[in-house]
């Protein structure tokens, strides 16, 4: 039996070279998420929360309504997939967070994303 009010959060990221300046301390990762909504109950993305930290412990939040400027309604088994960026000043850091969910009952709720790693890929000299 599933839960009526739950939603599954997977991140990809990637390394982008060429928005990233390295001697300014600029590290630009884009990232894709997919929302997936395993609850049994429809339920719309309001807002998001991200907490993204550099190796050297500095923490940007970040907060602001839906993702990419669309507040998705999400039915039951239904997905929503974007891409976005952050910035942070050094080669790995980690992004983590969560969304703000209202479902179609009037109840809302957060859904997690788990913590994943923004990294640069070994570069061979």
């Amino acid at each position: 039996m599933s839960k009526k009010y739950e939603i599954t959060v997977e991140a990809r990221s990637r390394f982008v070279p060429d928005q990233s300046d390295e001697d300014e301390g600029r590290f630009v990762f884009a990232y894709t998420i997919t929302i997936t909504n395993t609850g049994s109950v429809a339920a719309r993305l309001l807002s998001r929360h991200w907490l993204i930290s550099d190796a050297d412990n500095q923490v940007q939040e970040v907060r602001g309504l839906g993702v990419i400027g669309e507040q998705p309604l999400l039915q039951p088994r239904e997905s929503f997939e974007y891409t976005s960026a952050a910035a942070i000043a050094t080669p790995v850091g980690t992004m983590r967070g969560s969304y703000k969910m209202m479902a179609e009952d009037g109840i809302g709720f957060d859904a997690p994303i788990p913590q994943f790693t923004l990294s640069m890929p070994r570069v061979l000299h």
